[in-house]
């Protein structure tokens, strides 16, 4: 039950830095989204964001900006096994099922309901 409570303030707390961004630095949430996904690729370069992992769970591998965490993973193990050209390929080695999928409901959902623009 314990572990539940820590997820839930964690992720929480990164959603509360989010929409403070939104609403506090008036930043798009595009610009928000940007913002989340490179301080996670920030804490992940630097090793801060997998002892956050280990410690909240899924309040820390579930929000966006576990996806910035992810890239810069990918990357700097491949880098390892393939040196520069493994920077690229690990970035999509890592992330493809995540963006494949995005992708294909996002497809699916312009099928079924009318998209604007």
């Amino acid at each position: 039950m314990e572990q539940f409570a820590i997820a839930f303030l964690v992720g929480g707390a990164i959603c509360v830095i989010g929409q403070l961004l939104m609403d506090v630095a008036k930043l798009t949430p595009a610009h928000t989204m940007v913002t989340l996904v490179v301080s996670g690729a920030v804490l992940g370069g630097f090793g801060l964001y997998e002892p956050l992992i280990e410690f909240a769970g899924a309040g820390a591998s579930v929000p966006i900006s576990s996806f910035g965490n992810s890239l810069v993973q990918g990357a700097l193990a491949e880098a390892d096994r393939n040196g520069i050209i493994g920077v690229l390929t690990g970035i999509f080695e890592v992330t493809s099922a995540g963006i494949s999928a995005a992708i294909i409901f996002g497809f699916i959902a312009a099928l079924l309901f009318k998209p604007k623009g």
